[in-house]
């Protein structure tokens, strides 16, 4: 699976590993990242796009997103992820 904008990802590498972002630019060769606190959409992490990987198939609308928005969306996605984990235990 590509990442492409708007993509929830999972960071491989870095101090940021096993955090999730949405990948909300892409140029040069990079994916720029946010999760709104840490990384906040005022100022994206650049990423190498070895070093993520996409989480899931659902493709986040990045017009119009907030900081609030954008952590209320990955809390989301990382409870269901967290049950999902613990069912297949």
């Amino acid at each position: 699976m590509e990442v492409v904008k708007g993509s929830l990802v999972k960071a491989c590498a870095g101090r940021d590993k096993d955090s999730l972002f949405v990948a909300v630019g892409i140029s040069g060769g990079f994916v720029f990242i946010c999760d709104g606190k840490s990384r906040p959409l005022e100022r994206p992490k650049r990423k190498n796009p070895k070093h993520i990987s996409p989480v899931h198939d659902v493709i986040i609308q990045t017009d119009g997103l907030t900081n609030k928005k954008l952590r209320r969306l990955i809390g989301q996605y990382s409870t269901q992820t967290d049950s999902q984990q613990t069912e297949s235990l």
